[in-house]
């Protein structure tokens, strides 16, 4: 079977030379037309402002704010515009794409914006900033069609076709009462291919899941998940119907919460981006450097204490690295996997004790094989290139393979005690971080293995350097 290829073409080389063109308007936007917008919010940065100005001109707000939807930082582009083309761009984007716009651009421009733009747009945008960001308001669309559930199949047609071109999102209709009350959801497919003497009510879903918009997002997020479909409305505390969570900004919260868990995990306060001024990356990532700044410093003294057995059996120190940087990789995987199953599930507690004792036994069965891995290796390494005495060799490297054993079955409980221990007070658990969960299980691993030595090599064995 011949190999195809698989090379992507170069699209942006192709807007640019299409853009950059001697064609009329006309023809360069019946050009553009036939490449998807993402591709040629692509191609802005390489253009001038002049060129993108042209662009603006050719292809129309509509079309524009569609591709300032895709952009990263399109701050700097608003700022190219006039103020009035500016907003006339934000009244024809999504509500929820106007409020990522206007968190981009500072405050004086941002009030100049919101003056321009019409009343129900500015509605939309007041109300979704109304919420928390932490909230699943604060992600949600007013693009969506509501139909009231007293209408016939022919009236509801024609409610849908008088909202369908303000608002796009139609695959899913909204049911409400007279009052704006949720009442259930409706397939546009149903709706087209049923008879005008269907009764309505028939073909309406009333157990369609919903969300209350002051629910936490990482909270309603699995549960939205779990049903899969293109849109989830989004209600008030009263069941009034405010707003729509589509898939695509279901996507986009669910690389949020990842981006946010990765830099807790990694001991920041919140994700960074590339353009953080050096203040405000220091302040993220400082609060838990002065923690774990107090637990280093509390392990240091706890190997201090131990400095008897170190004075007479100094060997034992090479072994340290081993012991902790096991042991903190161990608690790591176990805090990894139980902050994925926490996502994913609500546990009762027999599942969490036992996830505990399950993280505990994998603990056990690599400790068993790494650690008398290691005995034999350490063994070996003392007797031939350090020329110890066998049985002075394979008891030192007996007391690390113990030592291994029992810090990475302790670090694996360490691990998945502490996340759960979060999570029960309502704390998230990502917060528990890789940092943490290491300075922790370092302290761990010191006690145990400077105590197994203190105890089996000196004590029991009476063994000296």
């Amino acid at each position: 079977m011949e190999n195809q290829n698989t090379t992507q073409p170069n699209y942006e080389e192709e807007l640019i030379h299409i853009i950059e063109s001697d064609a009329s308007d006309s023809e360069i936007r019946q050009q553009l037309e036939k490449y998807h917008e993402n591709d040629i919010a692509g191609a802005l940065e390489t253009l001038t402002v002049e060129e993108r100005k042209k662009l603006y001109r050719i292809l129309g707000e509509g079309t524009v704010s569609e591709i300032f939807t895709y952009l990263e930082d399109v701050g700097k582009y608003i700022d190219e515009l006039e103020i009035e083309n500016a907003a006339d761009i934000l009244e024809n984007m999504d509500s929820d794409d106007a409020v990522d716009v206007l968190e981009e651009v500072d405050d004086d421009v941002r009030e100049q914006l919101m003056d321009l733009m019409d009343d129900e747009s500015t509605q939309d945008i007041n109300l979704i900033r109304s919420y928390d960001e932490d909230e699943i308001g604060s992600e949600m669309s007013t693009n969506f069609i509501e139909i009231k559930k007293n209408l016939s199949v022919k009236q509801a047609m024609k409610s849908l076709i008088s909202q369908a071109e303000e608002n796009d999102n139609i695959s899913k209709l909204y049911v409400i009462d007279d009052d704006g009350t949720f009442y259930g959801a409706l397939d546009l497919k149903d709706l087209i291919i049923a008879r005008e003497y269907d009764d309505l009510d028939a073909l309406i879903s009333t157990s369609y899941p919903y969300v209350h918009a002051h629910e936490a997002i990482d909270e309603c997020i699995e549960r939205i998940k779990d049903y899969a479909e293109d849109s989830i409305p989004i209600l008030d505390d009263a069941d009034k119907l405010i707003g729509v969570i589509t898939a695509q900004d279901l996507i986009e919260v669910v690389d949020d919460e990842m981006g946010d868990d990765y830099a807790k995990l990694a001991g920041l306060t919140a994700e960074e981006d590339l353009h953080e001024t050096l203040f405000e990356s220091m302040k993220k990532r400082l609060p838990w450097l002065i923690i774990l700044l107090f637990l280093g410093m509390v392990v240091s003294t706890v190997v201090g204490l131990f400095e008897e057995v170190v004075a007479q059996l100094a060997l034992i120190v090479s072994f340290q690295s081993l012991i902790l940087g096991m042991a903190g990789n161990v608690g790591t995987q176990s805090l990894a996997v139980t902050i994925r199953v926490l996502m994913g599930e609500t546990l009762k507690p027999g599942e969490k004790a036992s996830l505990v004792f399950k993280e505990m036994r994998i603990g056990f069965s690599n400790g068993l094989l790494l650690g008398a891995f290691a005995m034999c290796m350490i063994g070996c390494y003392i007797h031939f290139l350090k020329g110890k005495p066998l049985t002075y060799a394979f008891a030192v490297s007996g007391c690390v393979g113990v030592a291994l054993m029992v810090a990475m079955i302790i670090s694996s409980m360490v691990g998945t005690i502490v996340p759960l221990f979060f999570h029960k007070i309502k704390i998230d658990p990502a917060v528990a971080s890789g940092p943490l969960i290491t300075t922790v299980n370092d302290l761990v691993a010191v006690i145990t293995y400077y105590g197994l030595a203190w105890i089996l090599l000196i004590n029991v064995l009476q063994l000296v350097a």
